[in-house]
């Protein structure tokens, strides 16, 4: 019994989405709704395609590529945040 690592009906397949946190568009759902909204807020509310449109994709680029990085940088990010500093200059 101890040279065998199977036992047999003790299996379950896993799936990806249980062990990845949920993406939109590549990007952390939380931080793509907010980046999603500003761009429409800026472009449609203020009548300013020319900066909200850039700004947009260039927010989304940037947050695509650190969620292929670390996909669990918002949540980091957001602990980093909260914690008080402790070495005051």
């Amino acid at each position: 019994m101890a040279d065998s690592k199977h036992i047999e009906g003790y299996e379950a397949p896993l799936y990806l989405a249980l062990t990845q946190p949920p993406l939109f568009g590549g990007v952390p759902r939380e931080f793509g709704i907010l980046t999603l909204v500003l761009t429409l807020v800026v472009t449609v509310g203020l009548h300013m395609w020319w900066l909200g449109l850039p700004a947009g994709l260039a927010l989304h680029g940037v947050s695509v590529a650190l969620t292929r990085h670390d996909p669990y940088w918002l949540p980091v990010f957001r602990t980093h945040l909260k914690q008080r500093t402790f070495l005051d200059w």
